[in-house]
């Protein structure tokens, strides 16, 4: 099999481009440079490894023990993984014959009436209930349980809590008009460049003894898929004092500012982008996105906070730094009443 590159690999296992990344971050896999190609190549080992990994997270099994699965230097390794995993899914099965149980008494008591406790938001965490690690007995009765109303009611309180979560995640905040070194790159990876200029002029700068608050912020400029050849844009953005100039090729922006609603996601939980959407089109009742005019050119005016990003980058990214975060920001306004 020929060598691939990122864009291809990503097309053809449907893993985007920043996974990727990640995955490679992470020690799972490893890229190669051709003296004749100016991307990063993928050769027939490293897409076999993605394979695998497509397969276990498709199983479920978390990014730092398929580390394990692959790297095993003993089979046992493996094995003890994935028994673990079994163990895991085992008490979930019991959790959720716990749950069917309740719903189904809620659902007699309720019939000819309205729904005491549930809601049409049970349908948007269906796929993920909680594992209750076997509070109750797989076998529990429904006279077991009318008996056991105090777990019960715990049993309960933890799904309303599930089903909530994303609700009492979910912040506003205001962010104050402010000016910014901005750099934007058009590209195959633009993610892969775009932060060096700004990470050099940060370093040469001193910009986190002048301005400590300093933030980071990117979003895609514009969105894959808008142009053609597979190219897409990304634009981030470092804060700076407003009397500071920049060198080129970064350009010195102002930001309106703007309200927003903010979810913190552990890098690259990326994926829970769809939680916050959801929660501003559907799953409360004060606000509405507030998207910009310019839509996907701009990711609809959206932002991702890279928290801690100037500090890290100040220090040269020491080893034992602060965890990769991000504040997904998606702008929202008041609902008319």
């Amino acid at each position: 099999m020929k060598d691939m590159t990122v864009s291809e690999v990503s097309r053809a296992l449907g893993i985007s481009t920043r996974m990727l990344r990640y995955y490679e971050k992470e020690g799972l896999i490893s890229t190669k440079r051709r003296e004749d190609y100016a991307y990063r190549m993928y050769d027939e080992l490293a897409v076999r490894r993605l394979r695998q990994i497509v397969i276990l997270r498709k199983l479920r099994i978390p990014l730092k023990d398929i580390g394990i699965i692959l790297n095993a230097s003993e089979i046992s390794e493996a094995v003890r993984v994935l028994l673990d995993k079994i163990e895991e899914i085992d008490e979930e099965i019991s959790s959720l014959k716990v749950i069917r149980n309740i719903l189904t008494e809620t659902a007699e008591l309720s019939k000819g009436g309205s729904l005491p406790l549930l809601e049409n938001k049970l349908l948007s965490v269906s796929e993920s209930l909680p594992p209750l690690k076997n509070m109750l007995k797989e076998n529990s009765s429904m006279s077991e349980l009318s008996t056991q109303k105090e777990n019960k009611e715990e049993l309960l309180d933890k799904a309303n809590e599930k089903m909530n979560k994303v609700d009492d995640n979910v912040r506003i905040i205001l962010l104050p008009p402010f000016t910014v070194a901005s750099n934007h790159v058009i590209g195959i990876e633009p993610e892969e460049t775009v932060d060096k200029p700004v990470e050099k002029f940060i370093r040469e700068s001193r910009l986190y003894e002048i301005k400590p608050d300093a933030r980071y912020f990117g979003f895609n400029h514009p969105n894959p898929g808008i142009l053609e050849n597979g190219q897409h844009g990304y634009e981030v953005w470092v804060t700076i004092p407003d009397d500071m100039e920049v060198p080129a090729p970064l350009v010195k922006k102002k930001f309106e500012g703007g309200l927003y609603a903010a979810l913190t996601i552990r890098f690259p939980e990326f994926h829970r982008w769809g939680d916050l959407t959801r929660w501003a089109h559907v799953d409360n009742e004060l606000y509405e996105p507030d998207y910009s005019s310019l839509g996907e050119e701009i990711m609809g005016g959206c932002l991702e906070e890279h928290l801690n990003w100037v500090y890290s980058a100040h220090m040269g990214w020491p080893e034992n730094g602060i965890e990769g975060q991000l504040d997904l920001l998606l702008p929202i306004k008041k609902k008319e009443k």
